[in-house]
C-alpha cells in the first residue's frame, strides 16, 4: 500500500506539469532540439517505442531512466548505430554501472553525421564552393534507483549542443520516470511513466549572425550589425504505459506493451508493441506507432518491426539486435546494437 501511495504522489507531480503541453497539435513543426526525439535501442524502436514500462537496464536510458534501476548484471554497455532518414547517421554509446546501496549511474553520448552542407549567402544562392558540415551532440547523466522490490526511478540530464556552420546552440533538457512493476498484484503486468525534454528554452549564437550593413542617411561607414535569433522550445512529452509479459511454458515467453504520449510540438501519439521470446536467447518483436490528430501526410512512421539474440559467453552476457522503421517518403530506418553485461 504504501508503495502504491508513493507512486501515485510521483504521478501528481508529474502531472502537475502537463498545461505545457495543451495545444500541442497546434504546433507542430515549432519545437528545437529535434535530435532530442531521435530514437535509440532497437529493441524498444521495434515494438513501436513502446516500451516505457517494459525496458531494464542501459537499454531503457533513452525510453524511461527508471528502467535503468533494473539492471541485471554490475554493468552494462551498449553501441548502437541507426541508419535515419535522408542519409543522416545516428551513432549512440551507453555504460551503466550498478553502485549497491546506491543505485545505478549511466553516461550516454548520442551524435549525429550529417554530412557536408553547401554554403549559401544572399548574394550566392547556389553557393559559394564552400560546405559546412553540421553538428548535433546529446550527453547525458542518468541515476536511478529501486525504491522498493516494486517502485524504481530515474532521472537524467541532457547536455544538448547543436552546431551549424558559424551558429551554435547549447542547452539542457531533464528526463525523469517511474516504473513500478507487478502492479495490482498482477505478476508480468507493469506501469511507467515518464516525463521527457523538459529545460529551459535554447537560442542560437555565433558569429554567422553578423551582418554588414550602413545606413544610407548618416555619415558613417558600413558596420557589423548582430541578428538575435528567436529562442525556441525543447520538444518536451509526457508518456505512460502498461506493459504485460505471460509464460507460455518453460522455454516460451510472451510480451505485450502499449504506451500514450502526449507533446508540447505535435499532436498525441498511440503506440503499441510486442515480443516473443524463445529460451531467453531469441526474439522477434513487431510494433505500430501513430497520431490520429496529425494527418497521415505529416506523420512519418507506423509499422516497426526486429529481431535480438541474447547469449552468455564466458560470464560475458551478449546481446545483439536489430529494428527495423518504415518512414513514409523516405527509406525506412535500420538500428543495430550491440550490448554486453559483465
Amino acid at each position: 500500500m504504501k508503495s502504491l501511495v508513493r507512486l501515485l504522489i510521483i504521478v501528481f507531480a508529474l502531472q502537475f506539469t502537463l498545461d505545457v503541453y495543451a495545444g500541442g497539435g497546434n504546433r507542430t513543426g515549432t519545437g528545437g532540439a529535434t535530435q532530442l526525439q531521435i530514437p535509440v535501442g532497437p529493441r524498444g524502436i521495434a515494438m513501436g517505442e513502446a516500451n516505457i514500462a517494459t525496458s531494464h537496464g542501459v537499454e531503457a536510458l533513452f525510453w524511461n531512466p527508471a528502467g535503468v534501476a533494473r539492471i541485471s548484471s554490475s554493468a552494462d554497455v551498449m553501441f548502437s548505430h541507426m541508419s535515419y532518414i535522408a542519409d543522416i547517421g545516428v551513432e549512440y554509446g551507453a555504460v551503466a554501472a550498478n553502485f549497491e546501496g546506491f543505485g545505478v549511474i549511466a553516461l550516454s553520448l548520442k551524435s549525429l553525421a550529417i554530412g557536408d552542407i553547401p554554403v549559401t549567402t544572399t548574394h550566392d544562392p547556389d553557393g559559394t564552393g564552400a560546405t559546412f558540415a553540421p553538428q548535433m551532440l546529446t550527453a547525458g547523466l542518468t541515476y536511478a534507483r529501486q525504491l522498493t522490490d516494486r517502485i524504481s526511478v530515474g532521472i537524467t540530464t541532457n547536455i544538448v549542443m547543436e552546431t551549424l556552420g558559424e551558429v551554435n546552440s547549447t542547452g539542457v533538457a531533464f528526463n525523469v520516470g517511474v516504473m513500478y512493476e507487478t502492479l495490482g498484484d498482477i505478476e508480468g503486468l507493469n506501469l511507467g511513466i515518464a516525463m521527457k525534454n523538459v529545460g529551459p528554452q535554447m537560442q542560437y549564437d555565433g558569429s554567422g549572425l553578423m551582418s554588414l550593413a550602413s545606413a544610407s542617411d548618416l555619415q558613417r561607414p558600413p558596420s557589423y550589425l548582430k541578428v538575435e535569433a528567436a529562442s525556441f522550445d525543447l520538444p518536451s512529452s509526457f508518456e505512460m504505459g502498461l506493459g504485460y509479459k505471460m509464460n507460455l511454458g518453460e522455454v516460451n515467453a510472451l510480451q505485450f506493451s502499449g504506451a500514450y504520449q502526449t507533446n508540447n510540438y505535435s499532436g498525441d501519439e498511440y503506440k503499441l508493441g510486442a515480443e516473443y521470446g524463445y529460451n531467453k536467447m531469441f526474439f522477434a518483436r513487431v510494433g505500430y506507432q501513430g497520431a490520429p490528430q496529425v494527418s497521415s501526410e505529416n506523420y512519418l512512421y507506423g509499422i516497426t518491426a526486429g529481431a535480438g539474440i541474447h547469449y552468455d559467453l564466458g560470464g560475458i552476457a551478449v546481446t545483439v539486435d536489430y529494428a527495423y522503421r518504415d518512414a513514409k517518403y523516405f527509406n525506412g530506418n535500420h538500428v543495430f546494437a550491440l550490448s554486453l553485461g559483465f
